[in-house]
């Protein structure tokens, strides 16, 4: 039996805190799937097509190092769903820090309402990928700032080519 986990998110752009949790997941199951966040009301930095080939082009040779197969996908309905397409057991959820987990565990009580055949899983974020968000690479790299120590290389150029556009 293949095990199959979730792993939801916007990946805006995709970080090393990311690839933190990927590379954490892939070790405990056969197969991950990424699923990227497409919501109307959004305004991504990064098309949903953008985004998955960070993620195939950054988490791919890490899910195949950890003998893992990876899969990305997209969803505009709730994670439960995208759970239950892909047929995953697990819901994959990192935390960096006390107020993740408050957050987490809402929507872990959340999830498991409406899915109990899901479990989450959280998974704490190494001391290296702790303070990264998306958010705040997004805000560095608006203002000009080097992000390359909280991205992959290539998600680093593809924001100085994005801003680069936008001056």
């Amino acid at each position: 039996m293949t095990r199959t986990a979730l792993y939801a998110g916007s990946f805006d752009p995709v970080t090393n805190g990311h690839l933190d949790v990927v590379r954490q997941a892939c070790r405990l199951v056969d197969r991950l799937v990424i699923a990227i966040g497409v919501h109307p009301g959004k305004a991504p930095l990064f098309s949903a097509e953008e985004r998955a080939a960070l993620l195939t082009e950054t988490c791919g040779p890490v899910a195949a190092e950890e003998g893992a197969s990876l899969e990305i996908v997209t969803f505009d309905d709730l994670a439960v769903s995208a759970a239950r397409r892909c047929g995953a057991a697990i819901f994959i959820r990192g935390l960096r820090d006390g107020t993740d987990l408050d957050y987490e565990m809402q929507l872990a009580g959340m999830n498991g309402a409406m899915a109990p055949e899901v479990q989450t899983v959280f998974l704490p974020a190494s001391i290296q990928a702790r303070p990264i968000t998306a958010t705040l690479v997004r805000q560095i790299a608006g203002m000009g700032g080097d992000v390359s120590p909280f991205v992959p290389a290539s998600v680093a150029a593809r924001l100085r080519q994005r801003f680069a556009a936008h001056s």
